[in-house]
């Protein structure tokens, strides 16, 4: 089962051509996996209290066809592969009247400790209620 974050397209999205501009669609990505964090009852502020940050070790994203000002938009986040210290995502882009498929995109993302910035295990409750949410 997907996580699933509904959202509009505002004109800040927007090129002069009110085409939500390509990076745009990578923030749509991160707000939906900080928003899936929260729906396990976690935040990102407690989490870096505790010495965790998330950072984006690599993305691949595909752009199908192009999202608009005003269109109501769902990003849906799977986990597919959880390991100790990074967890890669599927995430896909879809318009909400049509469930047509906008953009898809595949996220890994590596814990560090928030002193250092070095590779530690994600914590396990978390990563327990991120694999059981999506």
């Amino acid at each position: 089962m997907a996580f699933e974050w509904p959202l509009r397209v505002y004109i800040e999205d927007t090129d002069f051509g009110g085409v939500v501009y390509y990076v745009n669609y990578l923030k749509f990505m991160e707000r939906a996996r900080t928003e899936m964090l929260r729906r396990c009852g976690f935040s990102q502020q407690d989490l870096r209290a505790d010495g965790y940050l998330f950072v984006v070790h690599s993305v691949e994203s595909r752009y199908l066809k192009p999202a608009r000002l005003d269109d109501e938009l769902i990003v849906d986040s799977t986990i597919e592969q959880a390991g100790a210290a990074s967890v890669t995502f599927n995430q896909r882009i879809l318009r909400a009247s049509d469930r047509q498929l906008l953009c898809e995109g595949q996220v890994r993302v590596a814990c560090v400790n928030s002193e250092n910035l070095r590779p530690r295990r994600w914590p396990r409750e978390l990563l327990a209620a991120l694999v059981q949410q999506g």
